[in-house]
């Protein structure tokens, strides 16, 4: 590779890595500070501070793992380091795949009108039923993440080490009897199902739209606001989701040769992924969008004058007011 491409690719992972890493501790420490007080923290919370989790070890394993590669080959390339790191990354990946499935399950059963019994049934009980969606998740990550350790396999190729000549490398591989029903069942299948959470609610939205969801001025009321900014927040993952999966399905068939413009558009979308997707989750509560504009405010990032409030002060009440609405 082309040391300008490795110092690009470093330097744009290493500010993905701090703005990912800022923004889901955002939302892991706001949700805790409700905890610590003694509130209880509501199905969607628990489903976000986890899944905010999930992204934050993802991030810093993604992080190490490219370094590694990229400046330490010889021992990144060997057996023992190579798959331990591999399944260090499927977990996290896996798991925040199965996260989002519960958060647009969630999102679905809140807002969509269902009238078969089986499904008002879990309506009502959703609250008690999250956490163990949550432990399913992990669990399924772990059945279907853990196995890869015993699924590579060593082969012989050439790499060019300079336009000039090239040389002959053995390295590691996913084997395919392995990687394609992994993938079926925690990439392919979270997708598909997310997809019919968004589409559910899009269409309770365009099918129960009518002037009891506005006041007298014409706007939408809160509930109507809140079923709104729910489906807006699903489709915003299910779109990153999928521009995550065809770019990681492409890098894992070797679809583009390194240093090559489509490459490169794959492993940005694949390193600005855990950011974007705690951006749009922030912006899609509206406690955490509050407690988010008024950082920014304190900090001289978001406001026109000088805030005149301690940051921390400014946060702790904006936070008791959005817990109290």
């Amino acid at each position: 590779m082309q040391p300008i491409f490795i110092i690009a690719s470093l330097a744009i992972l290493g500010l993905s890595t701090l703005i990912g890493v800022f923004t889901n501790t955002l939302i892991i420490a706001v949700n805790l500070m409700d905890k610590i007080k003694g509130k209880p923290l509501s199905s969607s919370d628990l489903i976000l501070a986890t899944l905010g989790t999930s992204n934050v070890l993802f991030q810093f394993i993604m992080l190490i793992n490219d370094y590694m590669s990229f400046l330490y080959g010889d021992i990144y390339f060997t057996d023992e380091v190579f798959i331990t790191f591999t399944v260090l990354l499927f977990l996290p990946i896996y798991s925040s795949f199965w996260f989002t499935v519960c958060l647009s399950v969630y999102y679905c059963l809140q807002i969509v009108i269902f009238t078969h019994p089986l499904l008002i049934r879990l309506k009502m009980g959703l609250s008690r039923m999250v956490p163990c969606l949550l432990v399913a998740s992990v669990f399924t990550s772990l059945t279907t993440g853990l196995p890869s350790a015993w699924n590579l396999y060593r082969v012989v190729g050439d790499v060019n080490m300079t336009t000039n000549h090239s040389t002959e490398i053995s390295f590691l591989k996913m084997n395919i009897v392995y990687l394609l029903p992994s993938n079926i069942i925690s990439c392919s299948l979270p997708l598909l199902l997310v997809a019919i959470a968004d589409g559910l609610i899009i269409k309770s939205l365009v099918t129960h739209r009518h002037d009891a969801n506005r006041n007298s001025k014409g706007e939408l009321n809160s509930h109507a606001e809140g079923r709104v900014r729910a489906a807006r927040t699903i489709s915003c993952l299910l779109y990153l989701y999928m521009s995550f999966y065809v770019s990681e399905i492409l890098m894992f068939l070797d679809a583009f040769p390194p240093t090559s413009l489509a490459y490169c558009a794959c492993l940005m979308v694949i390193y600005s992924y855990s950011p974007a997707q705690s951006i749009v989750l922030i912006f899609g509560s509206p406690k955490l969008k509050q407690v988010s504009l008024r950082l920014l405010q304190c900090t001289g990032l978001f406001s026109k004058e000088p805030s005149k409030t301690p940051v921390v002060l400014s946060i702790k009440l904006e936070i008791r007011k959005s817990s109290a609405e």
